[in-house]
């Protein structure tokens, strides 16, 4: 897996470090169902059993948590606000899950919605590093 700080987009169809891409993301609580939502891509790799190209990723929402923050981070749960972008065709305002990290092929990630703001993008590397310890 690269460097979770590389701050790397191109607009080459591919999944890079800075970049909101929309994918298939499992539940938690059941991995056999999921929701297509978008996802930031924070670092890439290659994955030991098949050598396909994978990508590591922080699942995103538009709901706005900071309503029930106190609920969520009792269930463990730690959101960031990270603005608004080209990744949501309404525009709304868009938060960060902090503490899930999804690993998914690179195969499974479709659809650049854009990239994040370099600097946004660096307090979301930095606030997870804070709360991983």
């Amino acid at each position: 897996m690269s460097d979770p700080t590389d701050y790397a987009p191109q607009a080459d169809g591919r999944p890079d470090p800075g970049e909101v891409c929309w994918a298939w993301v499992p539940y938690e609580e059941d991995a056999t169902q999921g929701k297509d939502r978008p996802v930031l891509v924070i670092g890439t790799g290659t994955a030991e059993d098949d050598g396909e190209r994978v990508v590591a990723c922080l699942v995103m929402t538009s709901k706005d948590h900071d309503r029930d923050e106190a609920q969520e981070e009792a269930a463990g749960r730690h959101w960031m606000d990270v603005g608004t972008g080209d990744w949501d065709r309404e525009h709304r305002p868009s938060e960060v899950r902090l503490d899930r990290l999804v690993v998914l092929n690179e195969s499974d990630v479709r659809r650049e919605g854009a990239a994040l703001d370099p600097g946004i993008y660096a307090e979301v590397l930095a606030a997870r590093a804070a709360l991983r310890g």
